[in-house]
This record gives structure tokens, C-alpha cells and sequence, in this order.
């Protein structure tokens, strides 16, 4: 089993964080989270571009701009869970790893 648990991208049945415990990248549950992952950052960004269009529309209502925000807090909190969660998988960065690159003529950056 994994030392460090996955965060997954939905909450559990009373709203808490879920986690999988798994060296294997490729199981079915881990498939299943970086699919969920995609919807919902492809979901966030369609919503954008939504709500960038009714913000024009200067005929939008109230109720419809009470919706759209409830959408957009939805949206961000997923994708505050996908970082989240990606952000803990990264590889520990070694101490060579801590330098800036240099480029072939021998200077940084």
C-alpha cells in the first residue's frame, strides 16, 4: 500500500474527504478519479465561458445570477481539490532538484 494516500476528487457519502490507498497508478479506482478529475476541471471551464457570456447580458436576472455563482463555488471547489490532490503527488524534489537549470551555454534561466 501506498504511503501517501490519494485524495480523491468527490467527497464520501457524509461529505468528508475520501482517500485511496494504492501503489498502483493504474487501478480501476485511479482511472476513475483522473477521469473525474478531467470532468470536472472541463466542466469548470465550460462554466467560465458561461458565465463570461450572461455577465454580458445585461438582461440576466437575479435568480439566474444566484445560479450561475452557486455553479462557479462548485466548480472552484473541485478544482481547489484536484490541485490539492495532484500538489501531493508530486515527487519530493532531491537537492539537486532544489538549483535553477542551466542552459547549454552555462547560464541560468
Amino acid at each position: 500500500m501506498s504511503a501517501n494516500p490519494r485524495l480523491l476528487p468527490w467527497p464520501g457519502p457524509a461529505g468528508q474527504r475520501s482517500y485511496l490507498s494504492t501503489d498502483d497508478s493504474n487501478s480501476p479506482l485511479s482511472q476513475l478519479a483522473d477521469e473525474m478529475e478531467e470532468i470536472q476541471l472541463q466542466t469548470g471551464a465550460e462554466l467560465l465561458d458561461h458565465a463570461a457570456k450572461m455577465l454580458e447580458n445585461q438582461k440576466a436576472n437575479t435568480l439566474e445570477l444566484r445560479f450561475l455563482s452557486a455553479r462557479l463555488c462548485e466548480a472552484l471547489r473541485d478544482a481547489l481539490r484536484v490541485a490539492e490532490s495532484r500538489g501531493e503527488r508530486l515527487p519530493e524534489p532531491d537537492d539537486e532538484g532544489d538549483k535553477l537549470p542551466t542552459s547549454a551555454s552555462g547560464t541560468s534561466g
